[in-house]
């Protein structure tokens, strides 16, 4: 049985824009993510976000600019009273230094599991890129890639129908 999902952020929840997100204003949250969360939290799966937020060490935004962004997320959620049950990022870049938490690492995802006392084979990943797949892959976790900005409700309803 799938305890929780993991979902990495742009372009699987908001729209991929082909550049770094960084003002509230740019964020879009893609049309099927609400239906999909709901799907997730009425049967009773925990939902966390695992993104690389790279362009914080690049600064091209700060720290509290993707909280704000975040709360922008957070206010659209809670408006259909949805919430994630953590969100884990990495704001470091591999051209500015080195890191252990960055995907394809697998520490975000490991501490998912670990604070939420899920086993590998309870999770699935959902994200746009290989690196996310990667790091699914080294936590043990299974792991679906789409396309950026792709609707994922077909993964929602097959993980459901088990």
């Amino acid at each position: 049985m799938i305890k929780l999902i993991l979902l990495d952020r742009d372009g699987v929840i908001n729209k991929e824009m082909g550049a770094y997100v960084t003002n509230p204003n740019d964020f879009e949250v893609l049309p099927h993510v609400v239906p999909n969360l709901i799907k997730l939290k009425n049967a009773g799966i925990q939902v966390v976000v695992i993104t690389n937020q790279g362009g914080i060490a690049k600064d091209l935004y700060t720290h509290q600019t993707l909280a704000k962004i975040h709360q922008k997320l957070n206010l659209i959620l809670e408006a259909h009273q949805l919430t994630f049950d953590e969100v884990y990022y990495c704001p470091h870049h591999p051209d500015y230094g080195k890191c252990l938490c960055r995907k394809p690492g697998s520490i975000m995802i490991e501490k998912a599991l670990a604070r939420f006392g899920v086993n590998p084979q309870e999770a699935i990943m959902i994200g746009d890129t290989q690196r996310d797949i990667e790091a699914a892959n080294a936590a043990r976790v299974m792991a679906f890639k789409i396309e950026s900005n792709q609707d994922w409700s077909s993964i929602i309803d097959e993980i459901l129908a088990y």
